[in-house]
């Protein structure tokens, strides 16, 4: 009989388990593109088709700062943007979502921070067909006309290259807003780890600097040089480029009287011995020769027109030569990179003798301390007014601030803006941060929280009651965070104030009416801040003096008079007059 007892035995060894390729998302490689080109920090607010994107840029070791409103994440994005040179970076969901970051991207690029908004996007082949799809809306072309540069991201393997294109285009010539439709099927995409490993590149030379012409650097140097009564212009050109020490070769070798626009105050000291803040009028009118370094002649000086003198010559600095010539001839315009513009300058200024008049450095030096002396003598008043009024508050907070100079303000309003801007002098570059250009209200929160997390250092945001209701519920960010922010209330109950009065019959609030009895100091209760009601400057002063110390998130209430402040600061030229009313 046959022996079977080993034919139920098998000799072969059990197969092993297949091996698979690892694989990754598109939402992965966006992370690591982010990543590798150095982005620290990202701003937004998620859903889909976003939420797993930021857990994996957290992953990445990006710090994911999450808020309740995208406009006050993408201003947090763009005053990174600002203060650090590196794009600030927005990270919306689709659709309305998109459309609130928008507004900080658009603003962004008119004031020329660099940034990068990054939204979760439909399928663009069911936008096209109008297919009803979710949240159905051609971002692309949306964004497109508002901002320096577009890209959209259809498939995974286009991810890296969009980023870095982005970056490069947001820091080149002059910065702005770049926007990148990131598509969800780009982001849903899988893609083998090894082969998305090759798409990642270090890009090179993402800044190039282009120097000016060398005949117009002689052209400004000659006209500088023959000047006597010259004065320099800065604006946060000036500042966003951070040559601070070039500037300051500039103003001090050569002995220029300086003004600076808003946000470059503190690029020279507002006090120091050449600063002509108190004299902008003065310099407007008797300047022969002004050199605008960093800035725009728009509304805000005037158009170079108005009160400036109709014979002055004009030199301006700027990387972007479409600035030229903008509402007024420039008579010798120096086209490049900030630095490499200012070394020229400096280097051929040395070769010449100066022709400034002896007396216009002394004569604005006395108008200054007069003026100086008066403008305290009203804040030394107002300490005495009661209710507060704005020069009440600010008296109480000018010293303060003074003592700690590395804080950097934030401040939005209209009295409340004009009036801290007059009284809060700044001794440091790029400690300001302001509404700007387009003097967009609602801008505070976000950023204040940008402020704080890109540079680590204590911010005050000061605000006017109306600014701080566009963004008031971003304080919380700030509370979570646990960022070193100290937000400052103005409450005047109103917008401009809280007096007005209805035209006609009616009960409702007049258009301008807020509410003086509000309490903002509960909100941050709400969050869990060290909060304050103060309605004396002795209380403001204490609160003030030990929320900077504690570097905890602090919210301020400070009760103002209900008629302090007037309607649009100093630009109600603007409004239309009304019209006179006719009883019948």
């Amino acid at each position: 009989m046959e022996n079977t007892a080993n034919q139920n035995t098998c000799s072969c060894q059990p197969k092993a388990a297949p091996e698979f390729p690892e694989q990754v998302t598109g939402m992965y490689i966006l992370a690591r593109a982010l990543k590798r080109i150095g982005i620290k920090n990202v701003y937004g607010l998620v859903g889909i088709p976003i939420t797993e994107a930021a857990y994996e840029i957290q992953g990445q070791g990006i710090r994911f700062v999450g808020f309740r409103h995208e406009q006050q994440a993408g201003m947090a994005a763009a005053t990174e943007g600002y203060l650090t040179k590196t794009p600030g970076v927005l990270m919306t969901v689709s659709s309305l979502g998109f459309m609130n970051g928008l507004t900080a991207t658009a603003n962004a690029t008119v004031n020329c921070y660099p940034m990068i908004q990054i939204s979760g996007a439909t399928d663009p082949t069911m936008v096209d067909m109008n297919m009803g799809t979710y949240e159905e809306l051609d971002q692309l072309n949306t964004a497109r006309p508002l901002v320096k540069a577009a890209f959209r991201c259809s498939h995974a393997k286009d991810i890296p290259a969009a980023v870095a294109r982005a970056y490069r285009a947001a820091v080149s010539g002059r910065p702005g807003g770049v926007y990148i439709d990131m598509t969800t099927p780009a982001l849903g995409e899988i893609m083998d780890a090894a082969e998305a490993e090759k798409l990642f590149y270090d890009p090179v030379d993402i800044y190039s600097p282009v120097a000016p012409n060398q005949e117009s650097v002689d052209r400004a140097v000659e006209l500088i040089a023959s000047a006597k009564k010259p004065a320099i212009l800065f604006g946060k050109g000036a500042a966003y480029a951070q040559v601070d020490d070039k500037i300051k070769t500039l103003v001090e070798k050569f002995n220029i009287p300086y003004l600076p626009m808003s946000m470059a105050k503190g690029l020279m000291p507002d006090d120091g011995p050449l600063s002509a803040l108190s004299c902008r009028s003065t310099v407007m009118e008797d300047a022969d020769v002004v050199i605008v370094i960093g800035a725009r002649l728009n509304w805000m000086l005037s158009f170079g027109r108005g009160k400036w003198s109709e014979t002055a010559k004009f030199v301006q600095l700027d990387v972007e030569p479409q600035t030229i010539d903008q509402n007024r001839t420039i008579d010798a315009p120096v086209v490049g990179d900030m630095g490499l513009a200012l070394d020229a300058l400096i280097a051929g200024l040395e070769k010449k003798q100066m022709s400034i008049d002896p007396q216009w450095i002394p004569s604005l030096q006395a108008e200054t301390k007069e003026k100086d002396a008066k403008f305290e003598l009203r804040l030394k008043d107002a300490l005495t007014a009661q209710p507060m009024t704005h020069w009440s508050a600010l008296a109480a907070i000018k010293p303060i601030l003074a003592a700690n100079p590395d804080v950097i303000l934030v401040n939005e309003g209209a009295n409340t803006l004009d009036d801290t801007r007059d009284t809060i002098s700044m001794s440091l570059p790029r400690h300001r941060v302001d509404c700007a250009t387009w003097a967009i209200m609602g801008m505070g929160m976000g950023s204040a929280v940008g402020a704080a997390v890109a540079t680590g250092k204590s911010v005050v945001a000061i605000e006017g009651d109306s600014a701080f209701g566009f963004s008031g519920m971003d304080f919380s960010t700030a509370c979570r965070f646990k960022l070193p922010l100290t937000v400052v209330i103005f409450n005047n109950g109103g917008i401009y104030n809280g007096v007005g009065e209805p035209l006609d019959k009616t009960t409702d609030p007049a258009p301008t009416t807020l509410d003086i009895h509000a309490r903002y100091d509960k909100l941050g209760e709400a969050f869990g801040a060290d909060t304050y009601y103060v309605t004396t400057p002795e209380e403001l002063s204490k609160a003030l003096t030990a929320s900077i110390a504690s570097k905890k998130p602090t919210l301020i209430d400070v009760q103002l008079a209900a008629d302090s402040g007037k309607e649009s600061g100093h630009i109600g030229y603007l409004n239309p007059a009304p019209l006179q009313k006719i009883t019948v």
